[in-house]
């Protein structure tokens, strides 16, 4: 940047860091975070036979891994919106019913089971439910992609409040989150679809993004897109971006870089993993983090 670990293990704190939720692969999150309030029994006491129903409980689910994103979608909600731990397990319909309106329930569902809880919506919830998503199936249209709820300040610090800024990976996402709500970007523009799919032609490079001081001298910084959807074939659109507190781009892009260090045609949003190599950030390695 001119002057001018691996992503599957979350280590961070997820909706205030607590022992309920330790860090481990996405794989094990259904399993291994819990809630505050003691499971009511589904066997006998005896430790065979809970050891059992525990082998049981792990071989019931085979793609582990999605339910754990979409759980960590579920706490994060729930910091957002001030929710307390007692209320997270098990979820009353209030709360599912509003959180249905922003993502997948199927996680949040799979880990009421896993840990042992009744299910969590009667019928009639689920009816109730139904009803919603079919009025926002109806408002979308004909549209191929579900609408999506505008991104917030609010959202933005909870984001931040879940990552850790000095591991590579953490760094980049925050540094594309930062950067692409106050440079009005859409995400594509700050993210690779795969690894193999990065164009220097196309995708911000180090050497795309300059720092530099205005006529009043307030910081700021400069990207220059390649290639935005805003812009003419074979135009360069250039986003400013100044201080913003403590959700400030400028500072997210420096300590990406000190966290981070590449040359100039590198991708300008990259993590580096444990054995060194350089990867640009893809858009599905990024939100399903």
């Amino acid at each position: 940047m001119s002057h001018h670990s691996s992503p599957s293990i979350y280590t961070g704190p997820i909706a205030h860091s607590s022992h309920l939720r330790p860090p481990c692969k996405a794989t094990e999150r259904i399993f291994l975070w819990r809630g505050t309030n003691s499971t009511p029994p589904s066997t006998i006491d005896n430790p065979v036979i809970r050891h059992i129903a525990n082998l049981a409980n792990r071989a019931s689910l085979r793609d582990t891994g999605s339910y754990g994103a979409g759980l960590q979608k579920f706490h994060l909600f729930c910091n957002i919106f001030s929710i307390p731990e007692s209320n997270c397990l098990p979820a009353s319909f209030e709360l599912l019913h509003s959180f249905v309106l922003w993502a997948y329930l199927s996680a949040v569902r799979a880990w009421h089971i896993a840990q042992g809880w009744p299910l969590p919506l009667s019928d009639s919830h689920q009816d109730r439910i139904n009803w919603s998503l079919r009025g926002l199936e109806n408002l979308q249209g004909g549209r191929r992609k579900p609408l999506r709820p505008p991104i917030t300040l609010a959202m933005l610090t909870a984001l931040k409040a879940t990552l850790i800024l000095s591991d590579p990976f953490d760094a980049c996402v925050w540094a594309m989150a930062s950067c692409a709500f106050f440079g009005m970007m859409h995400f594509s523009e700050v993210s690779v679809a795969s690894r193999m799919a990065f164009l220097l032609s196309k995708h911000l490079t180090r050497a795309d993004a300059f720092f530099g001081m205005d006529l009043r001298g307030n910081p700021y910084a400069r990207l220059d897109l390649p290639s935005a959807k805003t812009a003419r074939a074979g135009e360069t659109q250039s986003v400013f971006l100044n201080e913003q507190g403590d959700l400030c781009p400028l500072a997210a892009l420096r300590n990406m870089a000190q966290i981070v260090p590449v040359v100039g045609h590198d991708p300008l949003f990259s993590w580096r993993d444990s054995r060194g190599d350089i990867h640009p950030m893809a858009k599905t390695c990024a939100i399903e983090w």
